[in-house]
């Protein structure tokens, strides 16, 4: 029999409130140790030894994503001035390549027709090709890519460690396809060009990776020269930049969890000075979005002031933005408004009813909108016929379109780019995600249960499944997917990955908890701080609601979580082990204590608004240890775990999931852990490398499952 790999006791003492832990496996943070990377390599060896009865299923598994993946293939040319942009796949390649054509007429919105063979379109040229650019890298991921307003340069940010610092770099596009000397290293995410062209402005994070500083680059110039246009002291704030839709100011933006602050600049003068819009207030959300109605230029302002606690949509003059605040759409408690979004002609609304995200357009009349109308008169939105669907608003950059493209999509209708004409309302279906094979979706179904939580809250489970092979109240193998943290709504979405478990007649599910944000904003505000362990008892109570209808049975649920729904994972595994018959736990959060105290590591007190701050109240400090996973490992009848981790993840470090392994295996319970040596926080990069590891995930998930492994 194998013997799982020994992890060496180290102490190391942590004190906090009085309160003493010995953390024998601290020592694993140090991933300059050879002994942790050797340490590491040998859980990977153990569990490729512990899985190799699998290997032929994670094989056909990977086969069945590729096969009813077209590989060759293009996204939908998006307008932007005079250019058509658009991206494509080449079969056998791991990356995206960039593209644009140009457009026949400054009057022409109807995009070039995309090829059923997936070849480059007439007159193409390609901007950028990641599987160049990746070429002697393990791992390559694009963090910034944008144009100038006149088309001639190109500029892209690259990441080739997985840690979210990026390299910014800029291309001639105007014939010479030359690289010029600017190059920016360690930069966050998000860069982009003025107005002008002349200038780039972006972010570089502090030592806990947290974007802190924005700065303006002169085209042709030295990195080193660059003036620093606004820093951020206050730690659990983000900085970001951008430019609006019209092009007529530069947005920066301030934001923590629960507060946020944004500036403006004219893009006539990518020198001057940021002004505030509304001053910070602690607690008080806001998003602006530049219109023009009346000739005038507005802000619009979602905003959560005062009981607006799902917000309410104002309008303010751009000039003074502190002035007085006309209502568009007042608060309604059965309502979450999420963004608007500004054009020449209309304003797009998304929004969020009955636990679905949902969108709606409203026309702006040259002369402004009526003093006296109201927003039955303005808005309308854009309906479905199915009962579990997503709509949102998709890749609209150009001010004067005139029209809104939307995506659409359910758990079982393969996503769709949707045109939407605003003057006559006719949609055009631009594309929807192919399916190759024998997909049809009319073998599919798709439903919403109500389980209800131990203090009586209804929550929602999703449920897909094959009408064919499963009948409701016949039990069946069965996957309960869950999130809960952030105000993250896990929305009905197709996945072709996700076919390979329901043609093998299992039943996926996912657990809307308290913590996400499905249901509003106090949907999250319930999930959250001293109210956290609700999104953990929430998905237990999904989990037996799923039981007591004989939907499934203990012996053949598996729970599966991500990042903080790992946290969800290691909870459930402590509270409720009985309900599994196995967990998979991805870059899982398992040790948010440790990470929460330490303010000097990645990200943690931004933290301080999701979870509280342990360090300095004594509450949150025995609130949170009550509920760590990796401190509250007890000798219990675990079911099987499998954690997959990421050693350059910088948002939950590979310690934790490293840590809680070892301490399960001391209480007896037989985890495996998967090691990403060269990934990031969302794993491997490429899409084949990525279609393996979901295809390694998923194979694990029917064997413990006890899905049938050949499928129908």
């Amino acid at each position: 029999m194998l013997t799982p790999p020994l992890t060496e006791k180290r102490p190391t003492e942590r004190t906090h409130h009085g309160d003493v832990v010995i953390d024998h496996y601290e020592w694993l943070r140090d991933k300059d140790d050879p002994a942790v990377i050797a340490h590491l390599e040998e859980e990977n060896a153990y569990t490729k030894a512990r899985t190799r009865h699998l290997a032929l299923l994670q094989e056909q598994v990977f086969e069945e994503i590729k096969d009813r993946t077209k590989e060759t293939d293009l996204s939908v040319p998006t307008r932007e001035g005079d250019w058509w942009y658009y991206s494509r796949t080449v079969e056998g390649l791991q990356y995206g390549i960039h593209c644009r054509v140009p457009a026949r007429a400054a009057d022409d919105w109807e995009p070039p027709a995309i090829p059923e063979d997936g070849s480059p379109l007439p007159g193409e040229q390609v901007l950028l090709d990641d599987n160049v650019e990746a070429e002697g890298h393990e791992f390559f991921s694009l963090g910034s890519f944008d144009v100038t307003a006149d088309g001639s340069t190109l500029l892209y940010g690259v990441d080739v460690e997985g840690d979210e610092r990026y390299t910014i770099r800029l291309r001639d596009l105007s014939g010479s396809g030359r690289e010029f000397d600017d190059e920016i290293p360690g930069t966050a995410a998000g860069a982009l060009f003025d107005q002008s062209g002349r200038y780039v402005f972006y972010t570089t994070v502090d030592d806990a990776w947290r974007p802190d500083t924005v700065w303006r680059h002169e085209v042709g110039t030295p990195a080193s020269a660059d003036a620093k246009v606004f820093h951020e002291p206050d730690e659990r704030f983000w900085l970001g930049i951008g430019l609006t839709r019209s092009r007529r100011y530069l947005v920066l933006e301030a934001g923590s969890h629960v507060t946020s602050e944004s500036w403006l600049l004219d893009a006539d003068d990518p020198t001057g000075e940021f002004r505030v819009v509304w001053p910070r207030r602690d607690g008080v959300e806001y998003d602006v979005e530049h219109v023009v109605a009346g000739g005038r230029d507005r802000l619009l302002v979602i905003h959560n002031e005062g009981d607006a606690v799902n917000f309410e949509l104002v309008s303010v003059a751009a000039d003074d933005p502190q002035g007085d605040r006309r209502v568009l759409l007042p608060h309604d408690p059965r309502i979450r408004i999420e963004a608007a979004h500004g054009f020449r002609d209309f304003v797009a609304l998304e929004y969020r009813r009955e636990g679905l995200p949902r969108v709606a357009i409203a026309k702006v009349p040259p002369q402004g909108i009526p003093a006296d109308a109201t927003p039955d008169d303005t808005l309308h939105e854009l309906a479905f016929d199915e009962e579990l669907s997503s709509a949102g608003v998709g890749a609209n950059p150009d001010w004067a379109q005139p029209s809104l493209r939307i995506g659409y999509g359910s758990f079982v209708t393969p996503s769709m780019v949707i045109d939407v004409d605003v003057a006559s309302g006719t949609r055009t279906v631009r594309k929807q995600q192919p399916v190759l094979g024998d997909y049809h979706p009319e073998r599919y179904a798709q439903k919403r249960e109500w389980a209800t939580a131990p203090d009586g809250t209804k929550v929602p489970i999703s449920l897909v499944y094959r009408h064919d092979l499963v009948t409701l109240g016949e039990p069946a193998p069965t996957l309960l997917y869950g999130y809960g943290s952030y105000e993250h709504a896990i929305d009905p979405a197709f996945g072709i990955p996700r076919l390979s478990l329901l043609d093998r007649g299992m039943v996926f599910a996912i657990a809307h908890v308290r913590g996400g944000g499905e249901m509003g904003r106090l949907w999250y505000e319930h999930g959250k701080k001293l109210h956290k362990k609700h999104t953990f008892t929430d998905f237990i109570a999904a989990a037996e609601h799923l039981i007591d209808r004989d939907v499934t049975t203990p012996d053949h649920l598996v729970a599966q979580g991500g990042s903080a729904g790992g946290l969800l994972m290691g909870a459930v595994a402590n509270l409720a082990p009985r309900l599994f018959a196995g967990i998979v736990a991805e870059v899982p959060f398992v040790d948010p204590l440790t990470s929460i105290l330490d303010p000097s590591l990645p990200l943690t007190v931004i933290e301080w608004d999701e979870w509280g701050n342990p360090l300095d109240d004594p509450e949150v400090y025995a609130y949170m240890k009550s509920y760590s996973p990796v401190e509250n490992v007890h000798a219990v009848g675990y079911p099987r775990i499998l954690a997959i981790t990421s050693l350059n993840d910088t948002r939950v470090l590979y310690v934790e999931p490293a840590k809680w392994v070892a301490r399960l295996r001391e209480v007896g319970a037989d985890p495996l852990l998967k090691i990403e040596m060269a990934a990031g926080h969302g794993g491997v990069s490429g899409r084949y490398a990525a279609w393996r590891e979901r295809a390694f995930a998923n194979a694990w998930i029917i064997d413990a499952a006890g899905a049938h492994p050949s499928g129908e």
